[in-house]
């Protein structure tokens, strides 16, 4: 029983400290994603792994902090009859 207790942290900090240490690169034999349509230039491993802003919208709607009426929405109207 203690020989589990000690292992699980010895498991956990190896699988923790399997990061990358080195730079991406393709394969060997391999080469870089084509050229966008559009664009001359093969974009770096760099550019690749950033989020276009799609998919990583910043907030542009601040938080109310207190209550307060709402204004009146034209296109709030009763059902149809």
């Amino acid at each position: 029983m203690r020989v589990r207790v000690l292992l699980l942290p010895v498991l956990i900090a190896g699988l923790t400290a399997c990061g990358q240490k080195a730079d991406i690169k393709p394969q060997a034999g391999g080469q870089m994603p084509v050229a966008p349509y559009g664009t001359d230039t093969r974009k770096a491993s760099e550019q690749l792994l950033e989020p276009p802003a799609q998919a990583r919208p910043e907030r542009s709607v601040e938080l109310r902090k207190r209550s307060e009426e709402r204004a009146d929405d034209p296109f709030d109207l009763p059902p149809q009859e």
